[in-house]
């Protein structure tokens, strides 16, 4: 059979290819075109095979909200470079990806492997844009958040595609919908930018507690030999860590100890009552510092520092006579947790050219 110019340039439409290699495959299947991309695929599987093991901690986080704010989906998808990210095709094989996650009900990479596209299986459509993109390609996590009721979903993501975030609230009031879809922007925003780890102190162990403390406290001691110093005024050693510790026992007996103190400033019982709050929110300000690094709740609003995640959500329920509650929260950030394997530039060229 004739091999047309016709015909390598519809292979090379569909796949890809380099010219002369939809030429060769064409002629090594006598013009069948079905074979002849199935050819060209075995070729490209073998060479993303010798892909894998490079390590891809670059790509994308691709996020999809839908408009009833009762679903987000979520997925980190690495590439060897940042390059790479940018190109056409990456950019597709993420919006498919993402398609494919929130129309579906998988819950696993194994899941999403066995998935259609393109009248392939999801891994063999990966492998072949693995094969004409050039570089490893990981379909590392993904999330597929689904509420339904008085439950609003929302996600963000930063303007780098390098960071995502969803966060869930519930509330009681229908009515209150409108205001907590606000707020839930600025909740994924804060997120995003803060690195909350966890929602509440409730999901810190004692024994993490008790690690981290004993760090924090060595590290805020070798701070304050800095800051003396210099003269500087030195910083606070806290008694506590987390609110988790701040029992009703502690903070009884810290407001008795300011009490004392106010009695001894000859200051009027009868102010006591506006003092005492201010001092008591100042001491659980000083002794949450793990709460402040790693809980959502626990974090200062960067839109409002003076006000931490909890009290904010228990001012906007008091003013929508509602109770707000966060539900669900995720961030994912790209390639943390990866080892970038870093090689002197200078040997990989040697080696690649066997000198």
């Amino acid at each position: 059979m004739e091999i047309t110019a016709t015909l390598v340039k519809q292979l090379r439409d569909i796949t890809d290819a380099g010219m002369m290699e939809c030429k060769k495959a064409l002629v090594e299947v006598n013009g069948d075109i079905e074979k002849a991309v199935e050819y060209l695929r075995e070729k490209g599987l073998s060479k993303a095979a010798k892909k894998a093991d490079r390590i891809a901690a670059e790509g994308a986080i691709v996020l999809k909200i839908n408009n009833d704010l009762n679903q987000v989906s979520m997925a980190e998808i690495n590439s060897e470079t940042d390059f790479v990210a940018k190109n056409e095709n990456f950019k597709e094989l993420c919006t498919k990806t993402i398609e494919i996650v929130s129309s579906s009900n998988i819950n696993s990479i194994e899941d999403l492997n066995l998935a259609k596209v393109d009248n392939a299986s999801f891994e063999d459509y990966l492998k072949s844009q693995i094969a004409k993109i050039g570089e490893n390609i990981v379909v590392r996590r993904f999330v597929n958040i689904k509420t339904s009721g008085n439950v609003i979903t929302n996600g963000y993501l930063h303007s780098n595609g390098k960071v995502g975030t969803i966060i869930s609230l519930s509330f009681n009031n229908k009515d209150s919908r409108t205001k907590i879809e606000e707020l839930s922007k600025s909740l994924c925003m804060h997120a995003a930018a803060m690195k909350p780890q966890i929602i509440s102190y409730d999901e810190f162990s004692d024994d993490f507690i008790k690690k981290e403390k004993n760090a924090l406290i060595a590290e805020i001691e070798k701070e304050n030999e800095e800051l003396k110093r210099l003269g500087k005024t030195l910083k606070t050693i806290p008694e506590y860590i987390s609110k988790k510790e701040l029992s009703t026992e502690v903070l009884n007996k810290k407001e008795e100890e300011f009490k004392a103190n106010l009695k001894k400033q000859n200051k009027p019982e009868a102010i006591w009552g506006k003092i005492l709050p201010g001092l008591i929110d100042r001491f659980i300000a000083d002794n949450t510092l793990l709460d402040q690094r790693l809980t959502l709740l626990g974090q200062f609003f960067v839109m409002d520092d003076k006000k931490t995640i909890a009290q904010v959500l228990d001012e906007k329920g008091k003013e929508l006579s509602d109770v707000i509650t966060i539900t669900n929260y995720i961030r994912y950030e790209l390639g943390e947790g990866i080892e970038k394997k870093e090689e002197d530039f200078a040997k990989e060229v040697a080696s690649q050219l066997n000198l």
